[in-house]
């Protein structure tokens, strides 16, 4: 990390973690599914991953893609993902949840929330989806998270940053707000200008051809739009060390 900021790398697999710290990433958000936005983990993945790495890691918090209206089923789970994580070594939690009204859910928040203590925990793009930022950053505030995902309520921070300026200003240092989404090495300048943040919060990847011969092309794995069987997504040490440079230069 450089002194005055600090850049998350999300990632979803071991050699996306390794890339994303020698590129010189100050934090992981360990993830699956990023298709989805973002799942949680394998415990697994966080083991072996917390094996390769130093820097910390923040574990998704998140039973499945969708909405953030949660059934209690569903908080079993996360509750249960909360313990688990906690025990196999992650150093932050990142999770969310609203009400069918698009609120933050102050009651659910400050359960999963005295469940990760005394884990850090960071409020997810969860926050994109409320009806009005600026009430549900205080209440963000109020419960004691950490820090704030954020496209800015937009489809991504460079579209959203005039949002994310105004709940900087109005955070007042309170809690962090983090810009996130569709973040590259041709628009991070501008956002950390025209923000103010010093933290931000990209994935960094790059297509990786698979090195399987025989392919069966008849066949996918998942949905009719899902990902290409045989390639992958990485986080490129490249692009890391060249985020990593413009934010150094900018902040």
């Amino acid at each position: 990390m450089a002194e005055g900021f600090l850049m998350e790398v999300c990632v979803d697999s071991v050699e996306s973690a390794v890339n994303a710290e020698r590129g010189g990433a100050g934090r992981l958000e360990l993830c699956s599914s990023l298709l989805e936005g973002g799942l949680t983990p394998s415990l697994g993945l966080l083991q072996i991953v917390k094996r390769y790495v130093k820097i910390p890691v923040y574990v998704m918090i998140r039973p499945r893609g969708g909405d953030f209206l949660y059934s209690d089923q569903e908080v079993e789970v996360m509750r249960k993902d909360i313990e688990l994580m906690k025990s196999h070594g992650a150093d932050g939690l990142v999770l969310g949840a609203l009400t069918e009204d698009g609120r933050v859910d102050t009651e659910l928040c400050m359960e999963l929330l005295a469940a990760a203590r005394p884990l850090p925990v960071t409020f997810h793009r969860a926050f994109d989806m409320v009806h009005d930022p600026a009430v549900a950053l205080e209440t963000l505030v109020s419960l004691g998270f950490q820090r704030v995902l954020t496209s800015g309520c937009d489809s991504s921070a460079l579209e959203g940053l005039p949002l994310i300026k105004r709940i900087i200003d109005q955070a007042k240092g309170r809690i962090i707000i983090m810009p996130g989404g569709g973040i590259t090495e041709r628009n991070l300048q501008r956002i950390l200008e025209g923000s103010g943040a010093q933290e931000f919060h990209c994935s960094a990847r790059s297509s990786k051809e698979s090195a399987m011969k025989f392919r069966n092309t008849c066949v996918t794995m998942g949905a009719a739009f899902s990902a290409p069987e045989y390639g992958l997504k990485v986080a490129d040490v490249r692009k890391v060390r060249t985020l990593n440079a413009i934010a150094r230069n900018t902040l």
